[in-house]
């Protein structure tokens, strides 16, 4: 009985690897395969070919000429990752993913390339000990009377019952810092629950457009986009909101509507960038690739992909974080407290 039940599972060994060898070998599997319906995908179907050539040059049928070169039959799946990750960082686009089991790929140098700007160790000078948690967000006010909220993420939700108990908390308080700086981003709505509560009317935050043909200029008309008021309290004095390269993806979107309200500051570096809804999509070997497909635009039409400029341009000087101070919250309470 032991000697059949060894026999079947080593039967069983031998079906599973017959299988995944025959995922290696179909055809339209190969490398070269792999390679072009990733190449193809992108061309068809990603949303910024066309700007970033008039912004740095891409030639994504340069890329397919020079990248093929480097395709052979008898690559194995490692070497293959490494190509094709390289070519879609060529993309220059945090947003773009390539994933398989090996890992993922990720462009990095949209913020690698900048300073920090940020200091978990500082912040928590400034939040101290009694600092309060509620719904994603951390707020404490500060010993000049200025209120301090930091949001790290919007891929938890905030609910509208903690957003109305952060802002009543807060109502005494002379001005408002809303700090966004390291938020990667999460959900769009988060994000425009948030910025809702910072006006009274309905105001017109910018485009999006969408993908309609495998041309890079196939685009829909530009639809408006509009940031409606929260029912909820909102905020009525000034507010300065922080970012850094760190600020990116739906947190890039929520500076661009903090941007076109009349009683928000946007202080400190540039945000990551990051537009654009996602699109997904798979190549033979069953690796995923991910990127925008639908870009945004700010009131003007300006794309937001490569990030937003500060109305205030503060970087943390090295003197201040000496002294445990952080600059940019330093110059937002000063301008606050000078309205």
């Amino acid at each position: 009985m032991k000697q059949i039940i060894l026999t079947g599972l080593a039967f069983l060994c031998m079906m599973c690897l017959s299988v995944s060898c025959i995922r290696e070998d179909v055809t339209g599997n190969s490398p070269e395969a792999n390679f072009e319906a990733l190449w193809k995908i992108i061309d068809e179907q990603y949303c910024f070919l066309e700007y970033k050539h008039q912004e740095y040059g891409l030639d994504w049928d340069e890329v397919h000429e020079r990248y093929s070169k480097r395709i052979t039959s008898s690559m194995g799946t490692e070497a293959l990752f490494e190509v094709l990750s390289e070519m879609v960082n060529e993309l220059r686009d945090g947003h773009v993913n390539l994933s398989s089991s090996l890992a993922t790929s990720q462009y990095r140098s949209w913020f690698d390339n900048y300073p920090r700007n940020f200091s978990d160790s500082i912040q928590s000078n400034y939040l101290q000990k009694d600092y309060t948690n509620s719904s994603g967000l951390t707020y404490q006010i500060l010993e000049n009377n200025i209120g301090y909220i930091y949001c790290g993420s919007f891929s938890d939700g905030i609910g509208d019952g903690n957003l109305d108990q952060t802002l009543n908390k807060l109502a005494i308080c002379d001005g408002l810092i809303v700090d966004v700086r390291n938020n990667g981003g999460g959900a769009l709505t988060t994000a425009q629950k948030l910025a809702a509560r910072f006006t009274n009317e309905k105001v017109l935050v910018g485009y999006i457009t969408h993908k309609t043909g495998p041309g890079h200029q196939d685009f829909s008309e530009p639809h408006a986009v509009y940031l409606e008021p929260s029912n909820g309290i909102r905020w009525q004095k000034g507010t300065v909101v922080l970012t850094n390269r760190r600020s990116y993806s739906a947190t890039n979107d929520f500076v661009n509507a903090m941007k076109q309200l009349p009683d928000v500051t946007i202080m400190g570096d540039k945000t990551g960038g990051g537009s654009g809804l996602p699109f997904s999509s798979e190549i033979p070997n069953g690796w995923s690739i991910r990127f925008s497909a639908s870009p945004m635009f700010d009131p003007d039409m300006n794309q937001l992909e490569f990030g937003i400029d500060p109305d205030v341009k503060v970087d943390m000087t090295h003197e201040d974080m000496l002294q445990g101070k952080d600059t940019m919250i330093e110059t937002a309470c000063r301008l606050l407290k000078s309205r």
